[in-house]
């Protein structure tokens, strides 16, 4: 009787709001816009009536519409006593995140929703969030929900993320090296294939880590299986390779530019059956060759038209641009480490093999590719991944989006790095396509790194989910609070002091801001990103002869 006459001082409370109410810990003093202050219940000894609250956890509070849901963001106690036994005035600050509606018609259905269309009025009682609240709130009413681990106020309650809303708009995952980003990643990737047989991931793995942590169901690219043919690239890319980059090279690019296009016109004349799918172009406008067009070539042409242009020189100077560019191109086609870019001795059209494997078009039941970077040069790991995300983006736009691609960029803050004067152009801009505009042609991207502050804010402000594991630094936490546009920021204030696969995530692709625990990968699929164990490596001396000529011979030979 006493709950029921509570209840009806608020306004039109149905009985199952009623019967969800249990009891009350405290009541509404203040409202300013999304967020209010509530005044803890207290008996005769200061002690809480209700339950004691902590920060990030939830609460509802009933209104006209059903249960306004909110955060505890803060907790204090304006006017401390000078005794523990002395009644105290303790306040608890939430912001309100959402709400369960309950249908009028007397249906037992529960659905929980963002925003709030009837904020909670002064003295409206607040009740801790728990059970049945907790199951309709992280359940969503999403189809194809895939489980990631269990939220924090109640392990019982699983913490599930939204496909959908998850790779259209892109997500990241940041944290201190350590706090198990490898792991969480995995766990994501693992949880969308089992619900999407037929998926097309791609992880650039530089440190070759993830190899173990998908089985059967990766399509793993090595150092020794890696295929990328130079002739892919488009000139900016080539130019990095062949010149890295470096200033005053204007001759060489120039030649460059005016004897390729020529190189793939004499490989298209000549090529026959290897030319087919060069011949199937349109006719008009689509049948010119340029510079970037992704046609096959042979090195060997632009090495004899080269000595035909130096022939024509008459002042030995003159000579220098073309006799540097020559030496240069023989020189990386005898380097092992570049044979998977400049190997083989005959040039053929494997457009379809390379974008099949990589893209997984057919899956053949492998719907994820790792593409271990750790044997590329590192002086021409960033062409690499520029090559393979412009690729993606192409792939996905003229399959007219019957391709769904998602690229997981792990070091990312490699490749769109902060300070414009680092890391190498075409990349940036290939993954700031796919940020930007990838969405519309079905290109998401999945933003690895333990450092968000060395990392191109733009790309981080395209991510509509975080994950954010532990970060220590407060240049990284401060740029993470920057990107999240969620009311729920007060979360992140965590971030210093979870443990190790601990997470907060924000964003459109899960149900609520929640602090989750991820689940354990199961035994032999952890990634290989633990570090290694020095008292165990310094038990025993390798200090043989034989030991150090085969180290020698694995460095030589850029094996693993």
């Amino acid at each position: 009787m006493v709950e029921t006459k509570k209840l009806s001082s608020i306004g039109e409370t149905t009985p199952r709001l009623a019967a969800t109410a249990g009891f009350a810990i405290g009541r509404i003093v203040s409202v300013s816009g999304a967020q209010a202050v509530v005044v803890l219940d207290s008996d005769e000894h200061g002690k809480p009536t209700g339950g004691t609250p902590s920060m990030g956890s939830l609460v509802k509070i009933i209104s006209r519409e059903g249960l306004v849901i909110g955060i505890v963001s803060g907790l204090s106690i304006p006017v401390p006593a000078s005794r523990a036994d002395e009644h105290e005035l303790k306040i608890l600050e939430i912001e309100m995140v959402g709400e369960i509606i309950t249908a009028r018609d007397g249906a037992q259905n529960r659905n929980f929703r963002r925003g709030v269309s009837a904020f909670p009025t002064l003295g409206s009682e607040v009740h801790l969030a728990a059970g049945e609240d907790l199951s309709v709130i992280f359940s969503s009413d999403a189809t194809g929900l895939v489980r990631i681990g269990s939220i924090q106020q109640d392990e019982n309650i699983p913490a599930h993320i939204i496909p959908d809303d998850l790779l259209a708009k892109h997500f990241a995952v940041v944290g201190t090296t350590g706090t198990g980003k490898s792991c969480a990643v995995s766990l994501i990737l693992r949880g969308m294939m089992q619900e999407h047989k037929n998926a097309h991931i791609v992880v650039l793995d530089p440190h070759n880590e993830y190899a173990p942590a998908f089985g059967d169901q990766a399509e793993v690219i090595g150092p020794e299986t890696l295929q990328l043919p130079y002739w892919l690239l488009n000139f900016d890319e080539l130019v990095e390779v062949l010149l890295g980059g470096e200033p005053g090279r204007r001759v060489e690019m120039e030649v460059l530019r005016e004897i390729i296009p020529i190189a793939k016109q004499n490989y298209r004349a000549g090529a026959g059956e290897a030319s087919s799918l060069v011949r199937k172009t349109p006719s008009g406008g689509g049948n010119t060759i340029t510079v970037d067009t992704p046609v096959p070539y042979r090195i060997s042409d632009l090495i004899q038209m080269l000595d035909t242009m130096m022939g024509k020189l008459d002042k030995p100077e003159s000579l220098v641009p073309y006799k540097r560019l020559k030496a240069r191109i023989e020189a990386l086609t005898v380097d092992g480490r570049y044979a998977f870019m400049f190997g083989g001795l005959t040039v053929r059209d494997i457009m379809r093999d390379v974008i099949g494997r990589i893209f997984r078009v057919p899956v053949e039941g492998r719907p994820i590719t790792v593409m271990d970077l750790s044997g590329v040069p590192a002086e021409i790991l960033n062409v690499v991944v520029s090559v393979v995300c412009r690729m993606a983006f192409d792939l996905a736009m003229w399959s007219d989006r019957q391709v769904p691609i998602t690229i997981v960029c792990e070091e990312a803050h490699r490749y769109v790095p902060r300070n414009a004067a680092l890391g190498f152009e075409p990349t940036k801009r290939a993954i700031s396509k796919i940020a930007k505009e990838g969405r519309k042609y079905g290109v998401s991207l999945c933003v690895v790194t333990q450092r968000p502050s060395e990392i191109d804010p733009t790309i981080l402000s395209q991510t509509s989910t975080i994950f954010a594991m532990r970060l220590t630094n407060q240049n990284d936490q401060e740029i993470v609070q920057a990107a999240v546009s969620d009311a729920a920021v007060s979360l992140l204030e965590f971030l210093p002091s979870m443990g190790n696969g601990e997470a907060i995530a924000i964003g459109e692709g899960v149900p609520l801001p929640m602090r989750i625990r991820f689940d354990r990968l199961p035994d032999g699929f952890a990634p290989r990103s633990s570090g290694a164990s020095f008292s165990e490596g310094w038990k025993e001396d390798r200090g043989s002869a034989e030991f150090v000529d085969a180290v020698i011979d694995r460095w030589r030979g850029q094996r693993d």
